[in-house]
């Protein structure tokens, strides 16, 4: 398996989940191209790629393509392929799916779910991701509830109230780091999280990097509102 110390110049993101959570954002465009603080997502991951010395990226998708199509005609930094499937693969099938669009079949790469809005050091990924040895490095955010939590007492007294706390407890990201040998292990059409994940878990050559940075999943309106608010003040100081 090589370890080069080259950085990692590709990348594959899923953009084609139909995202019926999102509507009506997604009655007409897929959920990468849903705009939060005024610009499609799939935007704010393609410029993180880019600076972090990504070249190419393969975007796999499906519901409303040609939306996608029209919106990343012409751009070329990093330069994007993109590749339609012809039937829904899920995520695992999907990965493996945009993995075959890749210039280099023989070089690591990144993945990204087309609904995660984050910014953290891509070389110190990659750094953790070499010194482990691994298959696959999973990035993890840190669970937030979306309930607030009661501070009560052994006796019942609740002494206060914490809205939406940060828990002790790491969420796949939906950000990753594959080796080229891990694509085959994808399934052609399934869940890579049901499937593939576990197996290496099991093997011992799957590993998880905690994010210290921001980290925001766009799965439902009221993410799009709460991203959109958050995003502006973060733009400053977060794009590293």
């Amino acid at each position: 398996m090589s370890r080069s110390s080259e950085p990692i110049r590709q990348a594959v993101i899923l953009a084609g989940g139909q995202a019926t959570r999102l509507r009506p954002y997604t009655d007409t465009r897929p959920k990468a191209m849903v705009e939060v603080a005024d610009r499609p997502i799939i935007d704010y991951q393609l410029e993180w790629l880019a600076r972090h010395g990504v070249e190419h990226v393969v975007v796999s998708c499906g519901y409303k393509a040609e939306v996608l199509r029209d919106h990343l005609s012409g751009r070329d930094h990093p330069a994007i392929s993109l590749l339609v499937e012809d039937e829904p693969l899920g995520r695992g099938g999907a990965l493996r799916f945009a993995a075959s669009g890749l210039k280099d079949a023989e070089a690591p790469y990144f993945a990204l779910n087309g609904d995660v809005l984050t910014w953290f050091p891509l070389d110190e990924f990659t750094a953790y991701h070499r010194a482990r040895g691994g298959l696959i490095t999973l990035a993890l955010a840190q669970y937030r509830t979306s309930w607030g939590i009661v501070d009560v007492t052994d006796s019942g007294l609740i002494e206060g109230f914490t809205q939406s706390p940060l828990l002790p407890f790491w969420i796949n990201a939906g950000v990753y780091v594959f080796e080229p040998e891990a694509t085959a292990l994808l399934p052609a059409k399934g869940d890579h999280e049901s499937s593939t994940f576990p197996d290496l878990a099991r093997q011992g050559r799957l590993y998880g990097y905690r994010i210290n940075g921001f980290w925001r999943g766009v799965d439902t309106v009221k993410d799009v509102k709460e991203a959109s608010e958050q995003i502006p003040g973060l733009l400053g100081d977060a794009a590293g």
